[in-house]
């Protein structure tokens, strides 16, 4: 989602007369957007945000601008006091304060006319690339829910970003046509719970109808979708993911524990056997698929044996890849509120480096598969003297070939495995 703001704001920039330099100290405006999910990502955020003070004393001149999930839905009172050196405060997927900031300083309109601003505000849902990646990026995320209202007792979304808002199928259609018309030939429909999707829109349209809208898109090749939820998986979301071809076989279900109490804890609203009867659901209904979960790690009041039943969980579910984290608490959520962080950092770690393992052994297992078989892969850009790309099932894929093979898809066959990437020969 940051990603997709940030390309947001990127765009809006070149609107007025930016361009992109490659070091903060060469910028007239910088843009810092942040992430609080885990307290790692706030550090970093203020060790970053620290880092602008002494650039923008040596430039007084520079904007700076503090962006996202650290500045909230909520204002930023506290943070001007923390941050005086900090000239806008933007809220998480909204260009609007910078851009209104920089069209009132008459230095900034570069011959631009306050109607050409004005109208630049009005466009104020768009999501699209910035000129200057136009024809080199060929992947984009594209908000479709904004928020979350879900309240999982330890995330610190909802306090951020706000409740959930579905944006109106026309307004992600003709960004996925400008996104196309632009060079981008896959596209990932984002939401906290994807599955979620049109639940707060007049008509309710589903994920299902949006991916078929979607899918009618001159020029995508490719559409995937994140993050989905258990509660709201379902059989019609299935078919449509089965019977849309440019529609990725690739899931991201997380699980956050394999124990019920546990999950019961952290507010998700299922059980483990509910989990896994849909990942057995999932697995029977393709015969080519991956998955991906989440897991938290050292949960408040997790014990070694509930933390076991995770390893075992995972052992069964055999994902593609798990995006472990260590538990932190958020200021303001359930948890940080009302439960002891008592699991010790080091036995997190710990936990955690038994779930790194046995996610390599997994991955390895899973792609060793594919070696000696041939299978699609859209190239999305050069490493060194390979060009890497994605299978359909997400997988990481790199290949030589003297062709320019941006944007393509190629069949690769594949001739070597590792359990976070593969090695083919382009057929």
């Amino acid at each position: 989602m940051n990603t997709a703001d940030s390309r947001r704001v990127a765009a809006a920039l070149e609107a007025l007369g930016y361009a992109a330099v490659p070091r903060a100290e060469q910028a007239d405006v910088i843009v810092l957007n942040t992430c609080v999910v885990r307290q790692s990502a706030e550090n970093k955020a203020i060790g970053r945000l620290t880092s602008l003070k002494g650039i923008k004393e040596k430039k007084p001149g520079m904007v700076i601008n503090l962006m996202g999930c650290m500045v909230g839905i909520q204002g930023s009172t506290l943070l001007r006091e923390q941050y005086p050196f900090v000239d806008v405060f933007s809220p998480p997927s909204d260009p609007v304060p910078l851009v209104e900031f920089l069209a009132g300083d008459a230095r900034a309109l570069q011959g631009n006319r306050r109607s050409d601003i004005d109208a630049l505000l009005d466009e104020e849902t768009a999501f699209h690339l910035p000129k200057s990646g136009e024809g080199k990026e060929v992947t984009a995320f594209l908000p479709a829910v904004l928020g979350c209202s879900h309240a999982c007792s330890y995330c610190v979304i909802p306090l951020r970003r706000g409740r959930e808002q579905s944006r109106p199928v026309a307004d992600i259609l003709a960004d996925a046509r400008r996104l196309a018309s632009q060079g981008v030939k896959e596209i990932t429909l984002l939401g906290q719970i994807i599955d979620r999707y049109g639940l707060d829109l007049a008509g309710k349209p589903s994920l299902s109808r949006l991916l078929r809208e979607v899918h009618a898109v001159e020029g995508l090749e490719r559409i995937r979708f994140l993050t989905s939820h258990p509660n709201w998986m379902n059989a019609e979301l299935l078919d449509t993911v089965a019977e849309l071809p440019r529609v990725m076989p690739h899931f991201e279900l997380p699980i956050q524990a394999g124990d019920d109490e546990v999950l019961a804890r952290m507010r998700r609203g299922y059980t483990v056997e509910k989990f896994m009867r849909i990942v057995e659901e999932i697995r029977a209904r393709f015969e080519n698929v991956s998955i991906a979960t989440d897991l938290i790690i050292g949960f408040p009041g997790e014990s070694d044996t509930q933390f076991e039943r995770s390893v075992q969980v995972l052992e069964a579910m055999h994902p593609d890849m798990t995006h472990a984290a260590r538990y932190s608490p958020r200021p303001g959520t359930a948890s940080a509120l009302n439960m002891a962080d008592d699991v010790p950092p080091a036995e997190k770690l710990r936990r955690f480096r038994v779930v790194e393992n046995l996610q390599e052994r997994i991955s390895g297992e899973i792609n060793q598969g594919y070696l000696g078989r041939k299978t699609e892969v859209l190239f999305e850009g050069k490493s060194k003297k390979r060009w890497r790309g994605r299978t359909p099932t997400n997988k990481l894929v790199f290949a030589e070939s003297d062709e320019n093979l941006l944007g393509q898809v190629r069949e690769v066959q594949i001739t070597w495995t590792g359990p976070w990437s593969m090695i083919g020969a382009v057929a």
